[in-house]
């Protein structure tokens, strides 16, 4: 282990400065720092509560300029004075609808516009596109279906602490609760409305509720790895704090739409940030804590601690930083919003881990540490190379059979990795999205009952004029489509908006569900066969476009944060081969992850498939958060084979960090773990996968497949550096490597 930065006499010369003019300078600048960050916390404190007022949750809100359902909506919008949101209320009697009950649906119209919100003042007329205009019957004459149109610019303005979306939802559950219920009927409010109600609903609280889970799971670790009641605090803190520093900058850009901001992305930061922070905090604490056992100053400790800690921690924040950053090559705003939310908060995480943490550490000293003060011993890393401990044992057994040790476990991991191929990423419907069974879900199996499945969500059509009849008859003969009429309603004769008419068609199957996509997508293909002018939009396209631009994003993201990570570890190991060796390790871990994903979705979680963004997250977390791992373990290895050789530098150095990097793995996997709590298929799948891979790549990639391929590789691991030519004493069998 290098204590060279300090020599004894340096240190001696630190201590016979003045004392007290020495001692308050330095008690100043923490001070200041404190203040300043405590001054921060206050401003930015509250602006994380205050992120969900500035959320976009809807599809097509996130789809580029350029996607042919983007253009449609545009050209629809021109045939209506208002662009629409719609709830879908469908109410059902099973025996079949009495002469009754249309008095008494009649009368619950007539009263929406009047209905009262929660919020006081606040009525649901004034955010309505239209009045409700009469119920819908079914054929079988056991439902209703009455659409209420939001204003669709309206619906999601903030009151209170709420939205007239959300309060229009309750309002009409409400209302039917009272007039139709009793009757013996059953109402649900379904349709685009109503899941963006329930999105609410889902997401209610996760600012606060998130937070407080992944806080609690993170101080219960903390407080078993320390043992000590104070540190697992100031760790929690600095992750607060750097939220916090976050959520300063994040606020106003969202507001202003400068980047895009969901319910998944708000979710997502907070576990970054949290997760981040503690591993960050946990590297430097763990070195502050190696130097105070070799100097009796705490300052010297820190500035040795500081120093060597400030590359490893700098290189994990920008490969993150880089990798999220790729995120905006993504064509979907939520995707590409991502990138930098999360990218700001990696860097809040980082400069609290790097001057708040310190300074507090400073303040308290020693004690902070109680009651496992850490004295001056001069316990050397190398001592703990096979005698205690279990990562002294791991790394002995490392070192007397590498090459068993790396074959055994890439032969495991390749075996996991080949099941990848079958998780079904091809996308789920609206109603599958939920973990939980909500009422727009059930109201949409209720309106399938009864009525053509794409009801209410049809599908857009915007052709000339001219060729509208030809249009239509090409749609009629397409398979899955229920029905079609030219105009905004049958019967009436067709608005001319700039010499074309819009065509609406209602599919068989539901609008949001994959088997409609695919009408969608032979839709397209006939009526460019009528012309490059016709083109096709309306919910269902809507989504048919996100996955296309998903699996777009797929082939050219991966490929560019692969690149981002071996450019970050060439630079920060002045090497070619480990970065080659690091990237294609996490790369097989993360292959392995996937396919024991496959396994648990399929046949223990039974989901019923995955979205198409959830390989791409679920790379995006795994190779640039889980690199991270690799980065602490390989940048103390080059620092020790400086000294002592590659071969028991490798075995010192995973001796060393495996219990910090461990820590840090099992933080950052049970940070993730707390995304569960939110109802929601695609945030429960993203969870497991990054808790399973980064446990996966913490105890097994980084404890046995590195270190022991690398031990194999011996110095050529640093090629073509210095080190890679110029082997030391200790390069061969040495009293560590064969300990």
């Amino acid at each position: 282990m290098r204590h060279e930065d300090i020599t004894p006499e340096q240190e001696e010369a630190e201590r016979s400065k003045p004392a007290s003019r020495t001692k308050l300078t330095r008690l100043f600048i923490v001070l200041l720092v404190l203040l300043a960050w405590f001054g921060l916390a206050g401003v930015g404190g509250p602006l994380v509560g205050r992120l969900s007022e500035v959320q976009k949750n809807d599809n097509a809100s996130f789809l580029p300029k350029s996607a042919e359902s983007t253009e449609v909506g545009k050209l629809a919008a021109k045939f209506s004075s208002t662009d629409a949101l719609p709830y879908f209320v469908v109410i059902e009697r099973p025996t079949g609808l009495k002469p009754s009950d249309a008095d008494a649906v009649k009368s619950f119209i007539a009263g929406i516009p009047s209905l009262p919100f929660e919020i006081k003042g606040y009525t649901l007329g004034p955010y309505l596109a239209s009045p409700p205009a009469a119920a819908v019957p079914s054929q079988d004459g056991k439902a209703l279906l009455v659409p209420v149109l939001l204003n669709a610019k309206t619906a999601t303005e903030v009151i209170g602490d709420s939205s007239p979306l959300y309060e229009g939802a309750k309002a009409l559950k409400a209302s039917a609760a009272s007039t139709l219920t009793p009757t013996g009927l059953a109402v649900y409010v379904a349709g685009p409305g109503g899941v963006l109600a329930d999105f609410v609903t889902a997401f209610a609280g996760i600012d606060g509720i998130l937070l407080l889970v992944a806080l609690g799971v993170v101080f219960f670790i903390l407080l078993v790895v320390y043992r000590s009641p104070i540190l697992p605090i100031t760790v929690l803190m600095t992750a607060v704090f750097g939220l916090a520093a976050a959520a300063m900058v994040i606020y106003p850009l969202a507001k202003n739409d400068v980047i895009g901001l969901n319910g998944q992305s708000q979710g997502i930061l907070s576990i970054l940030v949290v997760g981040a922070a503690t591993d960050y905090s946990l590297l430097l604490v763990s070195r502050y804590r190696e130097e105070l056992h070799q100097h009796p100053s705490k300052w010297v400790a820190m500035g040795v601690a500081w120093r060597a800690a400030f590359s490893p921690i700098a290189a994990s924040a920008a490969t993150v930083i880089l990798g999220l950053l790729c995120l905006l090559l993504s064509q979907l705003g939520s995707t590409r919003g991502l990138g930098p939310i999360g990218a700001l908060g990696i860097a809040g995480a980082l400069v609290s881990a790097l001057t708040f943490l310190p300074a507090v550490l400073l303040l308290f000293g020693r004690r902070i540490f109680w009651p496992m003060i850490p004295r001056v011993d001069h316990i050397h890393a190398e001592d703990s190379v096979g005698r205690q401990g279990i990562w002294g044992r791991v790394a002995a057994v490392v070192g007397r059979h590498p090459r068993r040790t790396w074959v055994l476990t890439l032969v495991g991991l390749l075996a996991c990795a080949s099941f990848a191929p079958t998780l079904k990423a091809d996308g789920i419907t609206q109603s599958q999205i939920f973990l939980n069974k909500v009422e727009s879900v059930t109201g949409q199996e209720v309106l399938a009952r009864h009525f053509p499945a794409g009801s209410g969500s049809p599908v857009q059509i915007i052709a000339p004029q001219a060729k509208a009849e030809q249009v239509l008859a090409e749609v009629k003969s397409v398979s899955g489509v229920a029905s079609a009429f030219v105009g905004e309603a049958p019967g009436l004769p067709p608005k001319v908006v700039d010499g074309n008419v819009l065509v609406q068609a209602t599919l068989t199957p539901a609008a949001d569900s994959p088997a409609a996509e695919v009408v969608v997508e032979k839709l397209r293909g006939a009526l460019d066969r009528v012309g490059a002018d016709v083109l096709v939009g309306g919910s269902t396209a809507v989504n048919f476009d996100v996955r296309q631009a998903s699996q777009r994003d797929l082939r050219v993201i991966i490929p560019a944060i692969l690149a981002v990570v071996f450019l970050v570890l060439m630079l920060l190991l002045r090497s070619l081969v480990a970065p080659v060796v690091l990237v294609i390790a996490n790369v097989i871990s993360f292959a392995a992850t996937l396919g024991v994903a496959a396994l648990a979705f399929d046949h223990v979680f039974h989901f019923p498939g995955s979205d198409p963004a959830t390989p791409l997250y679920a790379f995006v977390f795994l190779v640039a958060l889980g690199i991270d791992y690799s980065i602490f373990l390989m940048t103390r290895v080059r620092e020790e084979s400086a000294d002592m050789g590659t071969r028991p530098g490798i075995l010192v150095a995973l001796a060393v960090t495996g219990g910090v990097i461990t820590s840090a793995g099992i933080v950052l996997a049970s940070t993730f773990s707390a995304l569960a709590i939110i109802p929601l298929v695609f945030l429960a799948q993203i969870a497991f996968i990054v808790a399973f891979g980064v446990l996966l790549d913490t105890m097994v990639v980084r404890s046995l497949l590195v270190p022991a391929f690398t031990h194999e590789l011996g110095r050529r691991i640093w090629w073509p550096s210095r080190l890679s030519q110029e082997p030391t004493p200790a390069e061969g069998d040495s009293p560590v490597t064969a300990s």
